[in-house]
């Protein structure tokens, strides 16, 4: 009896064993999309876009550092290979880490194409997905979308989530993030835009004072200059 409970018990721990190992092999990486991967530099995804880590631009500075960088793939030239379906890419940092991705796709490619072709689509790369009611996802730093935007799908695990959803353009688009650093940044932009706020009338001020002495200054050089 001892030696067959032992046998069911080793028998149960392989079945266990190999069915993590399938889950392992099928489980869809949602770390990355295509070469770019969460957690690099700019100056790494920089590289890879051909583009100079100057260019991307800086929302907030404090608490921490929010930058952004777009890229608009090329498309080719020739009828005889296939169009890039990606309009553009918006690449978001916190503290210089890689933190969300912002995938535009392209109207032409996706002309005709109704919610469930794009969830298959998607699906065939980032594995089953969920069809979550009610829910969306925010943009706190780009006005080319509304603050939130509903969700058609969504792919996630305990670090990663990545929306499919379809702006109010009608143009499909995929935003996929880290799950913690995400949750960082939005914090840090959150409190950077109060410090914005509660410092804009002194910035507004300074500014006017600035004004007013150049004015001056302009004002006594050209007393002392006009000849009438």
């Amino acid at each position: 009896m001892k030696t067959m409970m032992r046998n069911l018990v080793v028998s149960f721990f392989v079945i266990v064993v190999i069915l993590l190992s399938i889950h392992q092999v099928h489980a869809q990486d949602l770390s990355k999309y295509r070469n770019f991967s969460f957690g690099m530099a700019v100056a790494d995804v920089s590289k890879q876009i051909n583009q100079k880590p100057a260019n991307a631009a800086v929302l907030h500075e404090h608490p921490g550092l929010i930058q952004e960088l777009t890229w608009w793939p090329p498309q080719p030239y020739s009828s005889l290979r296939p169009a890039e379906p990606v309009d553009q890419i918006l690449f978001s940092f916190y503290n210089g880490a890689l933190y969300r991705m912002l995938v535009t796709y392209e109207d032409s490619a996706t002309k005709g194409l109704n919610d469930e072709d794009m969830i298959r689509a998607v699906s065939a790369k980032y594995g089953v997905a969920t069809r979550p009611l009610a829910t969306v996802v925010s943009f706190p730093t780009n006005s080319s979308y509304h603050a939130t935007e509903k969700v058609i799908a969504r792919w996630e695990d305990s670090q990663y989530s990545l929306s499919l959803f379809r702006s109010s353009g009608d143009t499909f688009a995929v935003v996929m993030f880290t799950k913690e650093l995400d949750a960082q940044a939005g914090i840090s932009i959150a409190e950077s835009v109060k410090l914005e706020q509660e410092e804009a009338p002194q910035k507004e001020a300074a500014r006017a004072n600035k004004d007013a002495v150049d004015l001056e200054l302009e004002r006594e050089k050209n007393i002392k200059t006009l000849r009438p």
